[in-house]
């Protein structure tokens, strides 16, 4: 028997299998042949964490900041989102400057605007029929900026009151000089002091799926009343509404909260007896 023939082909036979070790420890981590193989195999979220972490102070703030920020740009997407109001359509109840937080929960979950809320909508087809041009560039920082508050929101975002929801009748006005809804007299406390409730008479019946929306400092807003000649009648559709405004953020003096206005309790329904 030639055993050193024997010996010769199993050392042969060994070389494959050296091959095959080396291949199968290439797939398991600590045998990797490429630089950052496992940080790769890690995922996305633990190679950044050891980006950030690897670094110096500098590199962890602006890993934090950058965290910071995603979490605020999704807060205000989502859930509430600073509003800064830009004019005094809305005083003495807003005024300039005042960052207010937008419930956009609100009316997710089958709940609608009510009267007396006061709403954030996007006017594009209401109050906006032609949606103004705007630089890419700049549209992008105002949406980052307003999203935190920083900014006026998009010319197109309004705030008002809501008056009438669909169904309703709101004329005005009546011997008192007072608005009517369905046919009973409301008394708007929250009015501008000095304002009437309107100067100019109109007489509306908001069609269902629609909000009739009007300032509380009626001779300096621009609101349902102005666009009544324009497709839509001035009228909002509730899917462009954005959210209810609950709170007052900002400043420090006027923080709290916004309550619904107590001044349409007494209306009836759309389709009761004094709707006629």
């Amino acid at each position: 028997m030639d055993t050193d023939a024997q010996l010769a082909e199993r050392d042969r036979s060994s070389t494959p299998d050296a091959g095959e070790e080396r291949s199968r420890s290439s797939r398991f981590p600590g045998g990797s042949r490429f630089p950052g193989g496992s940080a790769r195999r890690a995922g996305p979220l633990r190679a950044a964490w050891r980006w950030a972490a690897d670094g110096g102070p500098l590199r962890r703030a602006c890993a934090l900041l950058l965290v910071c920020l995603v979490f605020l740009v999704l807060t205000s997407s989502f859930l509430i989102q600073p509003f800064l109001i830009p004019s005094g359509s809305m005083e003495n109840t807003l005024r300039v400057g005042d960052r207010v937080l937008v419930n956009k929960l609100a009316y997710r979950f089958g709940d609608e605007p009510r009267r007396g809320d006061v709403v954030v909508f996007d006017g594009t087809d209401s109050f906006v029929q032609d949606r103004p041009a705007e630089n890419p560039v700049t549209s992008l920082i105002r949406k980052g900026a307003s999203s935190v508050g920083l900014m006026s929101p998009a010319p197109t975002d309004y705030i008002k009151r809501v008056v009438g929801i669909g169904g309703d009748r709101v004329t005005c006005c009546d011997r008192q000089g007072r608005l009517m809804v369905n046919g009973r007299p409301v008394t708007e406390d929250y009015l501008y002091p000095g304002d009437a409730p309107s100067r100019v008479p109109f007489d509306i019946v908001v069609p269902e799926g629609k909000l009739w929306v009007m300032g509380d400092h009626r001779s300096a807003s621009r609101d349902s009343r102005d666009h009544l000649g324009e497709p839509g009648g001035g009228t909002v559709p509730l899917e462009r509404v954005v959210g209810r405004a609950d709170w007052i953020g900002w400043p420090f003096a006027r923080i709290g909260s916004l309550r619904r206005s107590s001044a349409f309790a007494g209306v009836p329904e759309p389709h009761g007896p004094a709707h006629g």
